[in-house]
């Protein structure tokens, strides 16, 4: 009788349909990525002035030429390295603040240069300390600011600290405080500065910012100058109690330095809210 011998395996090959079905995967996969997880919060000591607006206000066209009775100014953070200084100057960039702290945690390592730089060209320079509220409280927060580099002298160069104030790039947009839990942390702040100062802090932040995390509390304006937020042609609505601003954080696509801001006021104006 014959023996049946089977015949040998056959090597498949793939299908066409099969090729073409990954290809098309592959490509929506690029074109749609995962998304955002945990591990994309940026690392404690990243944040920076204003890097919330965009993605929670959006960003519009920029305002008209600077007019006679404002003056230009940047801010900076350990983001922009060392900063041509002299370059800014000659575009008719006056003043500057720098981002000193950030919680009790973060000190910035670029504030030397930054801060003398700008002296050295002749700018009105001034400190700021990135808040986070979910870490310590506002009293030790400012203590941590003044000593270290957050303080202020009376040599007509040097504008009280600023209080930057936004949205937690870490988490929660309020730190996990209510409206009124806020509000205490800010007052604690902005009264242990003054204490250790003689100054009252400009405070910095975005009106819907501040309608959500402290309720739009009003009882900052008489004696904080407003510091405002919002990449637009305008100021637009201000947060409660305040009727003006006395700086504005109109943009973070400046030529050399992204951030760019206008005090609401000519330079003599600015010489004064430096003097006290």
């Amino acid at each position: 009788m014959p023996v049946h011998r089977p015949e040998p395996l056959r090597r498949r090959r793939p299908h066409l349909a099969g090729h073409l079905l990954a290809a098309v995967l592959s490509l929506l996969l690029a074109a749609h990525p995962s998304p955002a997880t945990a591990d994309d919060t940026p690392p404690r000591g990243s944040a920076h002035m204003g890097m919330g607006v965009v993605a929670h206000d959006g960003e519009e066209s920029v305002p008209a030429d600077v007019l006679a009775t404002q003056t230009e100014g940047v801010d900076v953070s350990s983001h922009q390295g060392d900063v041509a200084w002299p370059t800014l100057w000659n575009s008719g960039v006056k003043w500057a603040y720098v981002k000193a702290t950030e919680g009790t945690y973060y000190t910035n390592p670029y504030f030397a240069q930054q801060y003398n730089g700008s002296y050295d060209v002749g700018m009105i320079r001034g400190a700021y300390h990135f808040a986070t509220p979910d870490t310590t409280n506002g009293a030790t927060q400012a203590n941590y600011f003044v000593d270290h580099g957050g303080g202020w002298s009376r040599d007509g160069r040097t504008l009280p600290g600023a209080l930057d104030i936004e949205w937690n790039p870490y988490g929660d947009a309020c730190y996990g405080k209510t409206p009124a839990a806020m509000v205490t942390w800010i007052r604690d702040f902005v009264t242990q500065y003054k204490a250790r100062t003689g100054r009252a802090p400009v405070i910095y932040t975005a009106t819907s910012w501040w309608k959500q995390c402290t309720g739009n509390h009003s009882g900052f304006a008489s004696a904080n100058p407003l510091w405002i937020a919002r990449y637009a042609a305008a100021v637009g609505e201000l947060p409660a109690g305040w009727s003006y601003y006395t700086m504005w954080q109109y943009t973070s696509s400046g030529p050399t330095v992204g951030d760019h801001n206008r005090f609401n006021g000519a330079l003599d104006r600015l010489q004064a809210l430096a003097d006290g």
